[in-house]
């Protein structure tokens, strides 16, 4: 019955021949066929997950009209009898550039003056790296010379856009066949790009990733402005809004990244394909939690030229175990349940791609999830299921013609058909030479072996087990000619004959004497010699010896993400802070993260007892001014007020000195903007969780700050006459700059008061919090002439400036300062490094502790960072203040300045268990911290950290042996190129995202 419906349907379809109407006129006759095209005896996968025996396709007029094991053909169709051969969907890759014009950048002169506004013409958004406007489908042309490079890998279509900017506008899919783009474009409007980068742009505006994060959280919040207003035309927003009914694909280079997208995309009720960076192995939990499909690509770094043992000093572990395991990542995700697809984009070389996949399944990767993520799932993910991705009645008949399966190394792809249209990469009827044949020559049996590519084999006689001889041989429409040579004179023996698709080859050869015979040649097998097979073991055995994961993915990352314990300290000397000043021989329990019972001769059987006999216990260090585990720019000073931007969009959870800073004994750092300009970002307070991901080292409940600045920083002193051009140029303008936006941050409140529309502006709304006191002012400063102005600003709007950082000349208007009631966070005695430090004195921070102001001595800097217990021991020697009010300069008073004094800072019942055990007294350059503990969990023991660097050595070993037995395997290498560590200063403004 089901094959009489069969017939019935194609008799119908068959009996009509579609009139194909088009715009473009025909130069002569037009052809007008509609031809039906059948596949026979095929393996067919009509999807990744059903696989038909013996089947059958059908396709009329570009589209699929019929496939399975009961298909009657008619007898108007063109039949090729694919007995022993397999289709597949054609891939689909969903991040390409395919058909675009390149994008070019107006370079800018050395000697050009900064750039605010867009310079492009027209009604368009005022930032150059929004393009929502651009439509890939207007500039679209199809290249034949790129199709086939798609083709030949077996991928039939793509979603292409330009890779230039943070919107990029709508990306087009379209089909890889060499036809005018009218026909080739399947969807005008599939998809809207975006990303963090702002390319070409040649506008200042964002220098930073935080920057670009700002400006995306502001165009969401214009677009949804620009719905309801009647006050401009916007075009940019109107084709932003429009695109926000597409699906959305954010590019990205990793894992950090990736969930600073989605966090984006959460907080406008949005979601992301995440065009991921390949490396999401390495926070895959955080990632799963984000609930994105992913875009893979299938870049793999190479090993490193680790041949010189200096040289390899230089590689990073993170690097050496990422060439390891990046091929796994893809496996990993998708046990994870994370829908995956793949993209050629990141390739050296698009030949790179079926190596590649074939690695990512070795790793781990199944067959048919491999296939799912070329087909499938990219189909779904842009909502073109109906079109593409399976081989169903009504889709585009867009699929490959195989030799085998298709995974298989030794996989020929003869046809791609691309949506109707044949492109043969290699003839139907040749059958693949490599193998083992026993050749058989009239009677006599020879042994022949075939090794290496289809492309370019070798054939070779064997006269023993152990000694061959090269064959000549020549193959050309289905014929064969070899000379082979044999007898122990090697006289010649001339073969000819014809290549047969059962794999067997026949014909007449010619003896040296003269004679002709007739000669068979059969295939036995592979290639595969008893030795090889024992080093093929043997390197398998050698591949399954991966290393741990690391959290963070880093030297000294842990294993295993650390967690909360119960410790009791025994007879410590105990540095409180508290009214009971320093007790000896005391113990301290610490369960639950906090610290919960202090005493003498405590016995908690279940707690993990340590002897602190000897040791001082004192509360974490609190860094109040850090610029660590921040990514990509501290700064964003290409405007006077860049308010709306976030430190904590930025968290670096990988910096390497956030376990430095827990080894000098710091538990909490105040992450601050740089200081370019007069009203920065937004901080962000963490502590230091080694190992967690980024928004779970941020400070919980914690009353926001903003970094403000004076001086000469801000007013571009040292930056050259061509940054003449961005406002403020002098102290006066500062001044200005504080007056004009409080002001106008009231006018602001007044209209969200009044109940009328208004644009949410995410700088004005900052502001907005500091006039509500709802936020709080750390600025960066240094002369008494400025310090006083600002605190004068700020009485004049009611309120009050909360911190003075630096503040080198605090010590003059130490009275004023108290008055005003804020505190200072001072260097110990940096002096004489510009000229407005020149007043500088290392009495600075006892003066102003003895006019009452709360004092800070904080880092600015990654290296002091670690070693502030002794930056506060300066106090003692300078200015003659007592140890314990010393000690409190890097605990309890920045605790006192951040508001977070009711958790930490001091050694106290109830309050988190941030502690450090030194060694010694905490003030003496002979200390150091033994353990330090955050929310009571062990996040740095230095007779741990004694084990960790011999593992590290032993990692780097094992690692380097593996890239040299790569490099003797012929294996692709990488030169050692040397990364210096960023650490980023107040002054740095390099331009981070392009």
């Amino acid at each position: 019955m089901r094959k009489l419906l069969f017939a019935l349907i194609l008799l119908s379809t068959s009996a009509v021949t579609t009139f194909a109407q088009k715009t473009f006129p025909d130069n002569g006759p037009a052809d007008v066929r509609d031809r039906l095209f059948a596949f026979t005896n095929a393996t067919i996968f009509k999807s990744y997950n059903e696989k038909i025996e013996k089947a059958t396709l059908l396709i009329r007029a570009g589209k699929v009209v019929a496939v399975g094991a009961n298909v009657v053909v008619p007898k108007e169709a063109v039949i090729y009898d694919l007995n022993g051969k397999y289709i597949y969907p054609s891939f689909i890759d969903l991040y390409s550039d395919y058909g675009m014009p390149e994008s070019k950048s107006e370079p800018r002169r050395r000697d050009s003056r900064p750039q605010f506004l867009t310079n492009k013409d027209g009604a368009f958004a005022w930032n150059q790296a929004l393009r929502s406007e651009f439509r890939a489908y207007e500039v679209f042309s199809t290249n034949e010379e790129k199709a086939k490079e798609y083709r030949n890998l077996g991928f039939g279509t793509v979603l292409t856009h330009r890779i230039d900017g943070i919107s990029r506008g709508s990306a087009a899919l379209v089909t890889l066949e060499d036809e005018r783009e009218h026909k080739v474009i399947l969807n005008n409007k599939s998809a809207h790009v975006l990303s963090f980068s702002k390319g070409t742009s040649s506008q200042d505006y964002p220098t930073s990733l935080m920057g670009s994060i700002a400006l995306l959280r502001q165009t969401y919040n214009d677009g949804l402005w620009y719905k309801s207003q009647k006050e401009e035309y916007n075009a940019s927003l109107e084709a932003w809004n429009e695109l926000q009914t597409l699906p959305q694909i954010f590019a990205v280079n990793d894992k950090l990244d990736a969930l600073r997208a989605v966090k984006i995309a959460k907080e406008f009720n949005t979601s992301y394909i995440i065009k991921g960076g390949g490396d999401e192995y390495k926070r895959l939990d955080a990632i799963k939690a984000t609930n994105a499909p992913f875009i893979l690509p299938l870049k793999y770094p190479d090993a490193f030229d680790v041949e010189d043992p200096f040289d390899a000093l230089q590689v990073d572990l993170s690097d050496m175990k990422h060439w390891e395991m990046a091929t796994s990542n893809a496996a990993r995700m998708n046990k994870a349940g994370i829908p995956i697809a793949f993209t050629l984009n990141g390739l050296k070389k698009k030949e790179d791609f079926w190596p590649n996949l074939r690695k990512a399944i070795e790793a781990g990767l199944s067959e048919q999830d491999a296939l799912k993520a070329l087909t499938f799932t990219p189909a779904q993910l842009i909502n073109a299921s109906q079109q593409v991705g399976s081989l169903d009645v009504g889709k585009c008949a867009s699929f490959i013609v195989t030799s085998t399966n298709v995974f298989n190394k030794d996989n020929k792809i003869f046809q791609n058909w691309v949506n109707g249209t044949p492109y043969i990469l290699s003839n139907l009827n040749t059958p693949s030479l490599g193998g083992i044949y026993n050749l058989n020559v009239d009677g006599q049996n020879y042994k022949l072996q075939v090794e290496g590519s289809d492309d370019k084999p070798e054939m070779f006689y064997y006269k023993s087990d152990t000694t061959k001889y090269k064959v000549e041989y020549q193959t050309a429409n289905g014929t064969i000619g070899l000379s082979l040579n044999t007898g122990e004179k090697l006289q010649t023996i001339r073969l000819n004959g014809t290549l047969n698709p059962d794999n067997t080859w026949s014909g007449n050869a010619t003896l040296a004497d003269g004679r002709w015979v007739t000669w068979q040649a059969a295939r036995m097998g592979n290639v595969t010699k008893a030795a090889d097979k024992a080093i093929d073991k043997k390197e398998d055995k050698k591949d399954a010896d991966v290393g741990s994961l690391l959290f963070p993915f880093i030297s000294f990352g842990n294993k295993e993400i650390p967690k909360a314990n119960t410790f009791l300290f025994k007879n410590a000397t105990v540095w409180t802070n508290e009214k009971e000043g320093i007790l000896r021989e005391t113990d301290i329990l610490v369960q639950n993260g906090r610290i919960a019972q202090i005493g003498q001769n405590l016995d908690i059987p279940s707690a993990t007892v340590v002897d602190a006999s000897g040791k001082h216990l004192t509360a974490g260090i609190i860094d109040e001014h850090s610029h660590i585990a921040i990514s990509r720019g501290v700064n964003e000073g290409s405007q006077e007020s860049t308010a709306e931007v976030r430190i904590g969009d930025v968290v670096d959870s990988e910096d390497n000195d956030i376990y430095r800073n827990l080894s000098g004994g710091v538990t909490t750092a105040h992450l601050l903007h740089g200081s370019a300009n007069p009203i920065g970002g937004q901080t962000q307070l963490i502590k230091l969780r080694w190992g967690y991901e980024p928004e779970k080292l941020k400070f919980e409940n914690w009353g926001p700050f903003i970094k403000f600045a004076l001086g000469e920083n801000v007013k571009q002193s040292n930056a050259g006459d061509n940054a003449r051009s961005r406002y403020p140029q002098s102290r006066m303008g500062v001044e200005q700059v504080f007056e004009d936006y409080f002001t106008r941050a009231e006018e602001y409140a007044a209209l969200k008061r009044s109940g009328k529309p208004y644009r949410k502006d995410l700088d004005l709304e900052t502001i907005q919090e500091i006039l509500e006191k709802r936020r709080f002012i750390t600025c960066h400063s240094y002369v008494q002439s400025e310090i006083n102005m600002l605190m004068k600003v700020a009485e004049h709007h009611n309120f009050r400036v909360n911190t003075f950082t630096h503040i080198l000349e605090g010590y003059k208007v130490a009275d004023k300062m108290a008055k005003h009631g804020v505190g200072a966070s001072t260097f110990s005695d940096w002096w004489d490094y510009k000229f407005e430090v020149y007043n500088a004195i290392p009495y600075n921070a006892a003066m102003m502790h003895e006019q009452g102001v709360v004092v800070a001595i904080n880092s600015d800097d990654a290296e002091m960072s670690r070693r502030l217990n002794q930056e506060a021991a300066k106090a003692v020697e300078y200015g003659g203040v007592s140890e314990e009010e010393a000690w409190k300069m890097v605990t309890l008073n920045p605790a006192k300045l951040l508001h977070i004094a009711d958790r930490t800072g001091s050694v106290k019942v109830g309050k988190d268990a941030d502690i450090v055990l030194w060694s010694n007294n905490p003030l003496s350059v002979y200390a150091k911290a033994e353990m330090t503990l955050v929310d009571g969990i062990q996040f740095f023991n230095r007779a741990d950290d004694e084990k960790m660097r011999l593992e590290v050595q032993t990692e780097r070993a094992r690692l380097i042996q593996k890239m040299l037995n790569a490099k003797k395997g012929g294996e692709r290498l990488q030169p050692i190129v040397v990364k210096p560590k960023k650490h980023y200063h107040c002054d740095d403004v390099e331009v981070e995202v392009r």
